[in-house]
């Protein structure tokens, strides 16, 4: 999560592109959504069990909140074809799986 919450910043190309028309301003949704992982993402490598929760919640409304860049990267992808594509399509259900991780991590004691 910090990891990609950084790479919002030094390669804000790729993410910008595939923020959804409908919500404009994509260097600001970028730069937003980057500040979310990164925090989360610190969250969750705490030592504090308490922060570490609220990184588990974090995280996973961050990664719910990304679902439709992640749709509109797919649908711009296009027909799988290629594995750039097949990735595109791919990644779609994983998010559920890294929300119940994210969860998971949300609900620990």
């Amino acid at each position: 999560m910090v990891a990609m919450g950084v790479l919002h910043f030094v390669v804000p190309k790729p993410f910008m592109a595939i923020v959804p028309k409908r919500l404009g301003a994509p260097r600001f949704w970028t730069y937003a959504s980057g500040v979310a992982e990164a925090a989360s993402g610190a969250l969750l490598l705490s030592n504090d069990p308490a922060q570490r929760r609220a990184g588990g919640w974090a995280a996973a409304a961050t990664i719910a909140a990304v679902y439709p860049a992640n749709i509109q990267m797919a649908v711009d992808a296009g027909r799988p074809n290629t594995p750039f594509e097949w990735a595109a399509w791919l990644r779609l259900p994983l998010q559920f799986p890294m929300i119940a991780w994210a969860v998971g991590h949300a609900r620990a004691r």
